[in-house]
């Protein structure tokens, strides 16, 4: 009798836990970026008590432990080159194949008024967590571990991971990992909506406003028929002015991006400071030429790795080049885009004290700063004089042995994603 009635509690329990913790009360959008990043909602919100799952708890714990980690060892390092070098500040900051890396968008470049993200990853759904049961919100915070471990610690996506996240479960797509850094970076979002373009860059709006209690897959199919949808999220950081973050699910390559409006949105805002890392070496490639003349007509100044505009594609004349860090060529796997000119304009690079990009370790990591229309001040702000290769895709000849690295690491990388992803592939290292 006793192991009876054991069993039937068990049972009561297990019912219990995973049926869906149901409530009148709509979570707001910050709320729930902030229960999703492991951070107490406000005391009043329906997520308050979700607060007490020792699953949450433990989410929690490993979130603050890593963010910790990361801000410790990288990002606060990275706010400082901010302050020092980049200075002339614009209000628009264009992040093309992007993903929702939204934590080093804002580390780099915090004052921006609009961030505009773009890559090929849906912006995905989060339904009110208070009407999926237990297992399931348990189940999202885990896919949000698993998926951003690799962003933090290595500060790009691994494909495999990014997957489960990005494609999964009612929690899914780039708007929770959104969510996630900018609960961490302080951030508070006050609004939340899908919104489209048409041809002409101009936005068609969704039927109703999309925040985390709404009908977002409903907001979704009324601007399927854009090329370029995405999320509109605005938010402050802390009492200062608003700002806009913008995540466009659409394809850059030069077929689509001129008939998604998304060239002709970009075109009606202001000179921009760009950011690009780790892109899989697209923008070597003729097949991504409008985007490339697209961040270079727009900008005022581009932080990039090696992995983004070659340096042939900066006109002497226009603008001002300052190396950072060491450039020891792309992964074996990218080595077609070795450049020598980056290895004599590295010569005289000043160090950077973090690790960025795919040569993510301190001492093999590189960052080009180009300004527009900046005379030069020092001998270490080199220019290019060669103009653009014929062939885009052509391995550039060399008069003596390349200093390109042999070891490929334990990552391999693919064209086809947005971030552009990386697979972990720490079992077969080449050399």
């Amino acid at each position: 009798m006793p192991r009876i009635m054991a069993a039937a509690v068990m049972a009561v329990m297990l019912a219990v836990s995973a049926a869906p913790a149901r409530s009148a009360e709509t979570a707001t959008a910050d709320d729930t970026a902030r229960f999703l990043a492991g951070l107490p909602p406000s005391a009043n919100s329906p997520l308050a008590p979700l607060t007490k799952d020792p699953f949450w708890q433990q989410h929690a714990r490993y979130f603050d432990s890593i963010f910790a980690r990361e801000d410790s060892a990288k990002l606060s390092k990275v706010r400082a080159f901010s302050r020092e070098y980049l200075t002339d500040k614009h209000d628009t900051m264009l992040y093309m194949f992007s993903g929702p890396d939204f934590l080093y968008a804002t580390s780099f470049f915090p004052n921006a008024s609009t961030y505009v993200l773009a890559g090929l990853e849906p912006t995905g759904d989060i339904p009110q967590l208070t009407n999926l049961s237990r297992s399931t919100v348990n189940g999202s915070l885990r896919n949000l571990e698993v998926s951003m471990g690799s962003l933090l610690s290595l500060s790009f996506f691994i494909t495999k991971n990014m997957k489960v996240q990005l494609h999964e479960g009612p929690v899914f797509g780039t708007l929770p990992v959104l969510y996630v850094f900018l609960a961490r970076t302080g951030k508070t979002i006050h609004d939340v909506s899908l919104v489209g373009l048409d041809p002409d860059g101009n936005f068609q709006k969704a039927d109703e406003p999309a925040t985390t209690g709404g009908d977002t897959k409903k907001n979704a199919r009324s601007v399927a028929r854009s090329a370029a949808p995405a999320v509109k999220i605005v938010f402050s950081d802390g009492n200062g002015p608003k700002q806009t973050l913008y995540y466009f699910s659409t394809n850059l390559a030069d077929g689509s991006i001129e008939r998604s409006g998304f060239l002709a949105f970009c075109e009606k805002l202001g000179p921009a400071d760009s950011f690009i890392k780790s892109a899989s070496y697209l923008l070597h490639s003729g097949g991504f030429s409008k985007v490339r003349s697209m961040l270079l007509d727009r900008s005022a100044t581009i932080l990039e790795d090696d992995s983004g505009i070659p340096l042939a594609y900066f006109d002497s004349k226009k603008w001002r080049l300052q190396p950072f860090g060491r450039y020891v060529g792309p992964l074996g796997i990218f080595g077609r885009s070795y450049q020598p000119g980056m290895a004599e304009l590295f010569r005289k690079a000043s160090p950077i004290e973090f690790g960025i990009g795919y040569r993510w370790r301190k001492n093999e990591s590189n960052l080009l700063l180009a300004q527009k229309g900046a005379p030069r001040t020092s001998d270490q702000e080199l220019t290019p004089a060669s103009p653009p290769p014929q062939d885009e895709t052509q391995t550039p000849k060399k008069t003596k042995k390349s200093p390109q690295p042999r070891r490929t690491g334990s990552l391999g990388c693919r064209y086809g994603g947005v971030f552009p992803f990386c697979s972990d592939n720490s079992s077969k290292t080449s050399r």
